[in-house]
Order: structure tokens, then sequence, then C-alpha cells
């Protein structure tokens, strides 16, 4: 394809983690204003109980069928037909799912108080009728991810995120009686949005390139036409579809059969692997919900930290995590040996794995060092003196910053495993997966009943602890044939980790006498030390820097001698 596949996934993670941010604030906003106006026990239904029906409904119906899809490129048997009739098969299987996740989440679940039980049980409803009228835009939405429309994604999203924030603030200032229903009906419309957002542009793209096609082959002078339309319909003669038309099922003809024997057996296998993977994801959640461990208020508690001890998870890791797994999908192909394929793309392949790794390890040691001495600053700035009372969130985010290393690690290599395992190793992964899951959520309620909320953090490192061992394990060995190993050089180097514990106990010693004195004083010897330490990872990898802007210059050469 005409498409840079790396630099758009570079782009991709880029204005995915500018969106992040754009994103948590607004949650962050609008949870602070639910703690402090409406109360944890509704906040703690919504993200944590009816939160997760989404989640559970979202990922079991599309995980599996978008990951294989995505990696269908190299299996030149299935054809788009195929991926579009198979795309949509995930309206009918959410839908089949919601019903028995709904009976679960009304009646097995713990109890919800009677005066919210009739606007949790409509949450419940819209949470489902929202999740399968949202797949009915999979096939735009896969297509702009592979057809590199990275602008269309970050729109999107952002309208997304921003009219579903904007319907529930709308109605709660109207009345904070019907939080609930205000979070329901904010998720139907917002999922409207993205349905209609997505076929819009496609139903005013298709006729333009269609049209620039057509001029294209007629006049000679390629450089006014390029002037006129711009970039946007360059590199697209793979473009299959002529319609809007085309992206529902059974519209595309010369397909043998509506679906490849091949891509469905990969679904199958993503499939096992995605049940357990969302356990693990969510597991302290389903223990929550399903086990009376903690009260609905105390949910909230954990959530609230929970989600500030993630936000390097969220802003940064997973969009690098999500980007990295679609260049290498688009890189490497699976069932052929490293040996065997392209040996300037593997390696390539393999330089960016590691620089992956190392940065966002380095980042992630960053949170864990500064997050020991700034936990319960950022906890008392954002939910007031009556939230850290007590001192268990500053105590849980504290846990989180070392979740946050692990989580920087298992991301990157586990989705570089999910991107290159064959069918067989997917199989094999599931068993081990399957200990994982089983260990996990005994731990969790183990080491809950034991020690509180702490328990799920630590439950959860074991967990990531032992996924990190495995994929490093896998990767080693996968390139051990082509004599190149990615994790020799993936963690930071001496002179960073030396300046960054220098820091740290900097910082433990400003806490102590600073922060009850001045807050401010705190918070700038922070933002210095945060500082030094950025600097002195610079340096000690300015060759990594120098290649990444090298790179960034090619390309915009590249893009400037094209329009030209």
């Amino acid at each position: 394809m005409g498409r840079n596949i790396l630099a758009s996934s570079l782009q991709n993670a880029s204005f995915s983690i500018v969106f992040q941010i754009f994103c948590r604030c607004i949650t962050f906003a609008i949870n602070a204003f639910i703690v402090r106006n409406v109360g944890r026990d509704v906040l703690g239904i919504t993200n944590v109980r009816l939160l997760l029906l989404e989640s559970t409904l979202l990922f079991l119906s599309k995980e599996a069928i978008f990951r294989a899809a995505l990696s269908a490129k190299h299996n030149k048997q299935c054809n788009w037909a195929q991926l579009i009739n198979q795309l949509w098969i995930t309206v009918p299987v959410c839908f089949a799912l919601s019903i028995p996740c709904l009976y679960i989440w009304l009646n097995w679940l713990s109890t919800v108080e009677d005066n919210f039980y009739d606007q949790y049980r409509f949450g419940c409803f819209a949470i489902a009728f929202a999740c399968v009228i949202e797949l009915t835009a999979e096939p735009p939405i896969f297509i702009s991810q592979v057809f590199c429309f990275v602008k269309l994604k970050v729109v999107m999203d952002t309208a997304h995120i921003f009219i579903r924030s904007c319907v529930f603030i709308t109605i709660v200032l109207l009345n904070k009686n019907i939080t609930i229903y205000a979070f329901g009906i904010a998720q139907i419309i917002s999922a409207s949005t993205i349905i209609i957002g997505n076929y819009l542009f496609f139903y005013l793209y298709i006729p333009r390139l269609l049209k620039y096609r057509n001029e294209l082959k007629r006049v000679d002078d390629k450089y006014e036409l390029r002037k006129s339309y711009g970039n946007n319909y360059e590199n697209m003669d793979d473009f299959p579809f002529n319609s809007v038309k085309d992206m529902l099922p059974a519209v595309l003809p010369n397909s043998n059969s509506p679906f490849n024997s091949d891509l469905q057996t990969l679904i199958f296998s993503f499939a096992k692997q995605g049940v357990l993977k969302q356990v693990l994801t969510e597991g302290e959640k389903y223990v929550m919900s399903i086990s009376p461990v903690l009260t609905f208020s105390e949910q909230a508690t954990y959530d609230v930290v929970n989600n500030m001890g993630s936000l390097a998870a969220r802003f940064i890791f997973r969009p690098i995590e999500d980007s990295s797994y679609f260049y290498f999908t688009q890189t490497i192909a699976r069932d052929i040996d490293l040996s065997n394929q392209n040996s300037d793309k593997v390696k390539e392949a393999g330089l960016v794995l590691s620089y992956v790794c190392k940065t966002v390890t380095s980042i992630g040691l960053l949170g864990f060092i500064f997050g020991q001495s700034y936990s319960g600053t950022v906890l008392l700035l954002y939910g007031g003196k009556d939230f850290v009372e007590g001192g268990l969130p500053e105590v849980l985010l504290r846990w989180h910053c070392l979740a946050i290393v692990l989580l920087a690690i298992n991301g990157i290599t586990e989705g570089y495993m999910f991107a290159t395992n064959t069918s067989k190793e997917i199989d094999t992964y599931n068993y081990y997966m399957a200990f994982f899951s089983v260990a996990f959520l005994m731990l969790s309620y183990q080491l809950t009943n034991w020690i509180g909320p702490v328990g799920f953090i630590l439950a959860n490192c074991c967990n990531m602890a032992f996924r990190i061992s495995y994929s490093l394990y896998y990767i080693r060995n996968q390139f051990k044939a082509i004599k190149q190993n990615p994790l020799t050089n993936f963690l930071p180097g001496p002179l960073f980790l030396t300046i960054l514990i220098a820091c740290g106990f900097i910082c433990k010693i400003s806490e102590a006498y600073f922060r009850d004195r001045s807050v401010m004083y705190h918070i700038i010897i922070g933002i210095l030390c945060t500082g030094i330490s950025l600097l002195t990872w610079s340096f000690e990898n300015r060759q990594l820097l120098r290649t990444g802007m090298a790179r960034y210059r090619e390309r915009k050469t590249s893009l400037t001698g094209e329009t030209n």
C-alpha cells in the first residue's frame, strides 16, 4: 500500500495521547462534580457497575473480530466483502450477549439501594442499547484505521466524549436526583454520534475520491489537481469502496463465501483469549460487583484513585500500545518465521519494539518515583479534605504508582506478542491466561478480605508480572532465529535511574517539610526535579531522539515533495 504505516501509527499515537488527556480532564471534572455535589454512591454505580457492563459487552463483542480483521491484510484469500460481513457480526453478538448480561446485572450482582434501583435498571438497559447501536459503526471505523484516516478517528472520539459530557452535565444541573438517568441518556446520544459521524464522512469522501480519480486520468497538470484536492486523496488507489452501501453486509461482489475460514479460526482464538483478558483487565470490578467486599461509596473511592493511578496508562501507554499493535500487524506476518520475512522490516520492527519499551518504561518509573511524594497532594486538590480523610486514597494511589511500571512494560510486550502470534500460539497462551485469570481472581478476593482495597492492586501487580515474563520469553525466542534481541536495550540507562532516585529523595524531603506549609513550593520542587530527570533521559538517549527527528524531517520533506 502507498500508506506509511509507521508514520501513521506514530501520528495516531500522538493524536490519541492528546485526545486521552482531553477526555480524562473532562471525566475527572465530572467525577469531581459528582463526588462533591451528588455523592459517592452514585459515582460507584455509574463508574463501576454500569461502565463495567459497557466494557464487558463491547470487549467481548468486537475485540476478537477487530483484531483478527486487522491481521487479514496478510491473508490474500480474505477479501473486503468477507471482512465487512465479519465486522457486522459484532451487532447480533452484542445483542445476544446483552440478554444474559442484563439478567446478571439486575438479579445476581450485589444489590442496589431501593432509592437508586429504578434509575439503575434504566441505566443497564440504556448501556446495552447504546452498545448494540454503536457497533453498527464498526465497518467505517475499521476502514478508517486500515487506510490511516487518523484525523477522522480523533474528531469522532472527541465529538463522542464532548457530546456525552455536555448531555450528562446539562441534565444533572437541571436535576441532581436523576444522575443515573442522565448517564444512560448521554450514552445513547453519544453512541448515535459515532454512527452518524463515521458514515457521514465516507458518504462525503467517496464521491470526491472517485471524482479525483476520473480527473486525474484526463488532465496533464497533476500539480494543480493535487493542489485543489489536497493530500487526502493521494495513495488511495487501493481504496475498494465506491459507495457507503459497500460497507453494508454482503454487498461487495466476487465473494465465494460470506466469511473466510482462516479468519474465523483466528477470531475464535482471539475470542477465547479475549474472555480471559477481560477478566484480567476488569477483574477487580467483577469482584466488587459480585461480592460485597466494598460498599458503593468505597468502590467510588477506589475507582477515582484507580483512574488517577492509571493516568499514564490511559494518556500515554494505551494509545502507544494500540498504535504499536497496528504497526506490528502491518509489518510482521503471522505464520511465517522472521528469517523468511523481509529482513529490513523485521529489523525495523525490532528496533521500534526496543525503543518503545525503553520510552514507556522510563515514563512508568517517573510516575512511580514522583507518585510516592505527590499522591496526597493530587488527591487533596482533586477531592478536598473530606475525600482524603483517613489516608486510604493516598495509600491506594501510591500503590497504583507501582502498578504503572508493570503496566508500561506489559502493554507493549504483550501487544507485540498478540500482533505476531499464530493461531496455535494464541491457543497455547490461552491456557496460561486461564491460569493467570484464576490466580488473579483468587488473589483479589483473598487479599481484599485481608488488607482492603490495596489487595486489588497487589493482585494486579502479580498478574502483570506473570504476563510480562511470558511475553519476554516469547520475544526472545522469536528473534533468536535471526540473532537479534530487542530486549537488550529496552530498559532505561544507569544515569537516568541514578538521577531519578536522587530526585525521588529530594521530593520526599519536600513532602515532609513543605506539604503542610506551602503546597505551591512542594509542587515547584516536583516540577524542577521532573525537568532534571527528563533532561537526563534526553541526554542519555540523544541518539534515539536524533533518529526520531531525522525520520520526522524525512517524512515532512516527503510530504512537501509530493505536494510540489
